[in-house]
């Protein structure tokens, strides 16, 4: 490879690496939002955890091209744990999330050993299994996780020895806003190295992958692992703003609204997941209040139109409507 090749190389990934407006936009906002709705602050907790949880899915599914079904393990994984610890008299926020990062972490590395094993639909059984089984455990042990009942008694100490976790949820927000925030240029950064370059690659050619020189399984723990470990993030951030932890954060349901939330917001992006956990959540909130019994119908025929209208979610009308504006203040003399 050439000089120019190299320089121009770089100059791609340097590119990828830069923040568009949509990410500044939407962060921007997300802080301002604090100041504009005080009295909605844990729903917008509820959306930057859902999000987060996405964004998660989106290093497998959106980068890689690893379809899973039983992500919500590795949510409920991280959720426990740091639920667990506090329960037992370990209350400190940071240490308890990255106790739960790590478990779920540990837990997808050793289920990346099978997930690098197979390939196409066989991933989405493994993975769905995964999920099934960690659910009817997490089920079967009302004496650690408190079964149908949930984990109670969830006391969180205050955050850095100053800032309690109120009523209010302010502290939650800006607790949460900073992790999320920190998680989500982290896997920009990975996903604009030339390691997410090579997840890409496997994604969209996993037959020429191997001939570079580049091991496809490999590959795959690696973003199996990631991934885990940011959901069990999610899932330790929702154990410790909501002080509760309920089996539904390891079931079936939990992981398949997750997939919608992210083919709503836009596979591929990161940011997508943020958008379409905001967007998803907005639209649950509205139709439930207009029609309380039968809004999931009505929740799903405007999911399938917004999917319909906007291909590539709402990442893909956003990127669609700026070049269709950059073409038209092209032709402008």
């Amino acid at each position: 490879m050439s000089a120019i090749d190299l320089h121009a190389a770089h100059e791609a990934i340097r590119r990828r690496a830069r923040l568009r407006p949509v990410e500044l936009l939407f962060w921007t906002g997300l802080a301002i939002s604090y100041f504009l709705f005080p009295s909605h602050l844990v729903l917008l907790t509820q959306i930057m955890i859902s999000g987060l949880f996405a964004m998660s899915l989106d290093l497998l599914l959106g980068y890689g091209g690893i379809p899973s079904f039983g992500h919500a393990a590795f949510f409920g994984l991280g959720a426990y744990a740091a639920g667990l610890l506090a329960v037992h008299g370990w209350g400190e926020p940071l240490t308890g999330l990255a106790f739960g990062g790590a478990v779920a972490g540990i837990a997808g590395f050793v289920f990346s050993i099978v997930i690098g094993r197979v390939h196409g639909a066989a991933i989405l059984m493994v993975t769905m299994c995964v999920g099934l089984l960690v659910y009817e455990g997490a089920s079967r042990m009302p004496w650690l996780t408190g079964g149908d009942t949930g984990l109670q008694g969830i006391e969180m100490w205050p955050l850095l020895g100053r800032f309690d976790f109120d009523i209010f949820g302010k502290s939650a927000f800006w607790y949460s806003y900073c992790v999320a925030l920190i998680l989500y240029l982290a896997a920009r950064v990975y996903v604009s190295s030339p390691e997410g370059l090579a997840l890409e690659g496997m994604r969209e050619n996993s037959a020429r992958i191997p001939a570079l020189g580049i091991s496809t399984r490999s590959r795959k723990m690696i973003a199996f692992t990631i991934s885990a470990t940011v959901a069990g993030l999610a899932g330790a951030l929702l154990a410790q703003t909501t002080q509760v932890v309920a089996l539904e954060a390891l079931s079936f349901e939990r992981s398949v609204s997750t997939l919608i939330i992210l083919i709503v917001g836009g596979l591929g992006s990161l940011i997508g997941g943020f958008l379409g956990a905001a967007a998803f959540t907005w639209l649950r909130d509205v139709l439930s209040a207009l029609n309380p019994v039968y809004w999931m119908f009505w929740l799903g025929l405007v999911l399938i139109a917004m999917v319909l209208v906007a291909r590539g979610g709402i990442m893909g009308g956003l990127e669609a409507a700026s070049r269709l504006l950059s073409r038209r203040s092209g032709d402008i003399p």
